[in-house]
């Protein structure tokens, strides 16, 4: 009796860490890129420069900082410890902007994605913060697809391959978001990811 209910116990506990670290977004299909692509997309996840924004003036200086601190209070709850908020955002932000994204759009998509989460990893492998599947680092990387849980890595992967869908659907932001989660198309997910947006975007 006592081994089947510490067997109970066990199997209980195995689903709740499941549960917790799943995630339940979709995917990003393997395609056949062409060789700029590739190259472009390589290039773009290989430059190793730090994500410290560079601004023109102090005026832009001052609203990235009110946007750092309204960032990081609206983020409170789902990243508690102050160092670990502080470098998502400052990365996220920078990783947004040197691909040409609205840092409140990708935000959207991680909240949708892994709801914040670090270590999240769905039913078909994505990985991290935005979710992004393994073969990228095979594609367009060094293959090492543990990297996908350094915090940079993941968001400079997801930003640039969600830029590179963007572009080959011509700038049509629906069908790129279908795209980056395997269900272009199809409107669940393009709406969660621009409800979402709405929720981060500055007053």
């Amino acid at each position: 009796m006592r081994q089947v209910k510490q067997h109970w116990l066990a199997h209980l506990l195995l689903c709740a860490v499941f549960t917790c670290s799943a995630a339940h977004a979709g995917n990003q299909k393997e395609e056949a890129l062409a060789d700029s692509v590739r190259l472009a997309l390589s290039r773009a996840i290989t430059d190793s420069q730090p994500p410290k924004p560079h601004f023109d003036n102090i005026n832009q200086r001052i609203q990235y900082l009110l946007w750092l601190g309204e960032m990081s209070q609206r983020l409170k709850k789902r990243l508690p410890d102050w160092q670990v908020r502080k470098e998502f955002l400052e990365t996220l932000w920078y990783e947004a902007k040197r691909a040409g994204l609205e840092p409140a759009m990708v935000l959207g998509l991680v909240q949708v994605e892994s709801a914040f989460r670090k270590y999240a990893v769905s039913g078909a492998g994505a990985r991290g913060y935005m979710q992004v599947m393994p073969f990228w680092t095979r594609v367009i990387g060094d293959g090492d697809s543990g990297k996908l849980f350094n915090m940079q890595t993941n968001l400079r992967y997801g930003c640039s391959i969600l830029r590179m869908y963007i572009d080959m659907e011509g700038g049509n932001l629906y069908l790129a978001l279908g795209r980056y989660n395997g269900s272009r198309g199809r409107p669940e997910y393009p709406n969660a990811v621009l409800a979402a947006w709405k929720g981060w975007e500055t007053k």
